[in-house]
């Protein structure tokens, strides 16, 4: 069983969290603030913590800052009152990979903690699995029983990213600063141009696609069934 580590300082949410994980065949594991949460991953395996921020002793920051400092990668949902803007920023720069504002809404925590659950699958086999096709991150190869294409690394790293994260939507300016980097001199269009090539290439694999949201960015489709 998948193991989440609940960090939360409140009986009754503690409580709520962990029944809504059993629901879903998950193994809870509690903790009431971020020492005793340190004392337990020292201990057992642990594939995923959801973390309250405002605890006694150790709070979710310090305490995601400390375990990304020590080399734990798994990933950290924080779930908090916390709303403000500065706030996520702050749970982003210490290592969090997701944010979720109390009152907690049970079916939205169970679709992010499975998110976060693939996305870890992805990086930890360094390849993509939709269907017959089979994006190889350590190759730059994209396969479909006997196709197979080799990309440049730009436009896989491009594809890879928007399949990783599949109806995500991803600004032209997200893409460019991920992808080649903050220091790049490339204009926002060559985000564009290799989405075209990539449509061009792939235009007929009914696997995935990538769409285009008008004035926001762009987004993958996976169509796994």
């Amino acid at each position: 069983m998948i193991s989440i580590l609940v960090v939360e300082d409140d009986q009754n949410i503690r409580k709520l969290i962990e029944e809504t994980l059993l629901d879903e065949r998950f193994n809870p594991v509690l903790a009431k603030d971020g020492i005793e949460a340190l004392d337990i991953i020292d201990k057992q395996h642990i594939d995923l913590m959801v973390t309250d921020i405002m605890m006694p002793g150790m709070d979710g920051y310090t305490l995601t800052e400390q375990l990304r400092d020590a080399g734990f990668d798994f990933p950290i949902l924080m779930v908090t009152a916390k709303d403000g803007i500065k706030d996520k920023h702050k749970g982003f720069i210490v290592g969090t990979d997701d944010y979720m504002v109390k009152p907690i809404d049970e079916e939205e925590m169970v679709l992010r903690v499975k998110a976060l659950l693939r996305r870890a699958k992805i990086v930890n086999e360094r390849k993509i699995t939709i269907g017959q096709v089979t994006l190889n991150h350590d190759s730059l190869a994209v396969s479909r029983g006997n196709e197979r294409y080799t990309l440049p690394q730009k436009e896989f790293m491009l594809l890879y990213k928007l399949l990783s994260y599949p109806q995500t939507v991803f600004t032209r300016i997200q893409l460019m600063d991920e992808i080649w980097g903050y220091d790049s001199e490339s204009a926002e269009h060559t985000v564009s141009v290799h989405i075209g090539r990539l449509r061009e290439r792939f235009y007929n694999w009914p696997e995935f696609s990538i769409e285009t949201v008008r004035g926001l960015g762009y987004k993958g489709v996976r169509n796994d069934t």
